[in-house]
């Protein structure tokens, strides 16, 4: 039963799946009151609680307090409502990279009662206005240095009426932010209702329309009360760092959501190469760092060659496997544990993990405090342990997909059934086996394997392909296509870097083929559907 509404806008409300394909919520020690906002309770309420003073977030070369955070969204939250006219229930996107001015936007439309759609700056206008129309998003905030692909999206929404600028950067030089500076450091807060939508995140499907998971004002609390409360146990002295763009779940969670909650500090970096991450944890003594094992493996060299790392005391490490050796490495080189976790942006964030006090190499972990997980067979039911099966979870947070048919096959009986294939031993402990064959995972990055190939047949040297993942050492795995040249096309270096490009300019850039292989046909069956295994066992076996 849902709670009180405060949204003007009901088209969130109006679109959850049917109650009957709800997965069961475990809510059970996660009471809220029926009235929260969690764009307050991550500023102003932590300036009542005394943390005024302390750092909440640094970025672009500046520190900002609490009340600095809370005054500037306050500022920001008035813009919205008076300048541009936002009204509860509205989405807005916001497009940018991880910088404090996109946390301080994300905030503020969350205080006016805004559902918030948090994009990539990678996103070229076709895939921005595929979320745009799928969520009818009337109102987008722009970091002004990515303005170009959002003003070519607007050209082909019939939804989005406002876009307006801002700046990314510490100078306060664009629209929106000129606006800010008119405006009161008060401002009265919409009093959503705890189960009101807050957030909506996309996640990249294997076929088809993106899909969109909806989480409530409750949820974005509870993934902090939960994961980073028992598993990071964080405290006002902790500085976080990390590479996940902000527009993930599991980014806004460990780089916004998690430090805030408790009187933290956050370090953005809008581009969060590994050396960076080095400068920065050098630099701030970070404590808390979120990324992906292949940029850990660079930390681990660059902890050989003398870097001093020694101020990090919880090493998250999700968005792909952790491989057992640099676990080993890292235990040996630290004398901590990684946190290896498994999460999904249907869940909002890890809801299995490794503790500080109780993990394994090449092990996921188990249940984060609220969930549950099993691993079932084909029918539903529980294989026994030991057994390879697929992944079921359930808890206090849970599947809810905008107006989706696809939220009958994530939800089974009550679970969310994720795609990932695992098994538990005898201890309870959850290891990972496979993912979904058209998802590749590289870099910490989701890859729709047909999305890449729909970019490359849009070239028109390009007669067919097929798009897998293959290993690799530095990135764990990378995007190789297949291709099939028109007539009296050359295979070349050249012709490669063509391919690579036209895919780079159509869809974002980290999802183009890093490997082409030409070939003068591909391997089909009888209907003349391409046998993507056949090719994963020739990769296998070079």
């Amino acid at each position: 039963m849902l709670g009180p509404t405060a949204h003007i806008d009901s088209f969130t409300r109006d679109n959850l799946p049917p109650a009957d394909q709800w997965p069961d919520f475990l809510l059970d020690g996660f009471d809220y009151p029926e009235h929260i906002n969690a764009g307050v309770e991550l500023t102003d309420t932590m300036v009542e609680k005394g943390f005024g003073d302390h750092t909440a977030l640094i970025g672009n070369g500046r520190r900002r307090t609490y009340k600095e955070l809370s005054d500037w969204t306050n500022r920001l939250a008035h813009v919205l409502v008076e300048d541009l006219g936002v009204k509860s229930g509205n989405r807005i996107l916001i497009r940018s990279a991880n910088n404090p001015a996109m946390v301080a936007c994300w905030l503020a439309a969350t205080k006016v009662g805004a559902v918030v759609v948090n994009t990539m700056p990678l996103l070229r206008a076709g895939e921005l206005a595929k979320i745009i129309d799928k969520a009818e998003i009337s109102h987008a905030l722009c970091d002004t240095r990515l303005m170009d692909e959002m003003l070519l999206c607007q050209e082909m929404s019939e939804h989005l009426i406002s876009v307006t600028g801002f700046d990314g950067t510490s100078n306060h030089e664009a629209e929106l932010d000129h606006l800010a500076l008119e405006k009161p450091v008060l401002f009265d807060a919409v009093q959503t209702g705890r189960d009101d939508v807050a957030l909506l995140g996309f996640t990249s499907g294997t076929t088809g329309s993106p899909k969109a998971t909806m989480h409530f004002h409750r949820d974005l609390l509870i993934i902090a009360d939960a994961y980073a409360k028992e598993i990071l146990k964080i405290t006002p002295d902790d500085v976080f760092v990390g590479s996940p763009p902000l527009a993930f779940t599991f980014g806004l969670g460990g780089l916004a959501i998690f430090p805030l909650r408790f009187g933290a500090a956050a370090t953005l970096l809008e581009s969060a190469t590994p050396p960076k991450m080095i400068e920065i944890i050098e630099k701030y003594k970070a404590t808390v760092c979120f990324t992906a094992p292949t940029a850990y493996r660079v930390m681990l060299a660059a902890m050989e060659e003398g870097a001093d790392l020694s101020s990090l005391r919880a090493a998250v490490s999700a968005g792909e496997t952790l491989p057992a050796p640099v676990f080993d490495d890292w235990k040996a080189k630290t004398g901590k544990p990684m946190l290896d976790g498994i999460g999904a942006t249907e869940m909002l964030h890890i809801f299995i993990s490794n503790r500080f006090d109780d993990h394994k190499a090449a092990c996921t972990g188990k249940p984060v405090h609220g969930y549950e997980a099993k691993v079932i067979g084909e029918d539903g039911t529980e294989v026994p342990r030991g057994e390879v099966g697929r992944l079921a979870v359930r808890g206090p947070t849970g599947c809810r997909y905008l107006a989706d048919d696809r939220q009958a096959g994530y939800v089974k009986d009550g679970w969310n059934v994720t795609g990932d294939s695992f098994r538990q031993d005898e201890d309870g402990y959850f290891h990972f086996a496979a993912r979904n064959d058209d998802m590749i995972i590289s870099s910490g990055y989701n890859i729709a394997g047909p999305e890449v190939e729909a970019a490359l047949l849009s070239h028109p040297n390009v007669a067919e392909c097929a798009v897998l993942g293959v290993p690799d050492e530095a990135r764990g795995t990378i995007v190789r296509a297949y291709v099939v040249l028109k007539d009296g096309i050359t295979e070349s270096e050249d012709t490669i870097k063509l391919l690579q490009d036209h895919v780079k300019a159509t869809i974002a850039p980290f999802k183009y083929p890093r490997s082409i292989v030409f070939t003068q046909a591909l391997p089909k069956t009888e209907t003349g559907k391409i046998q993507r295994f056949r090719l994963r066992e020739a990769a296998k076996s070079e």
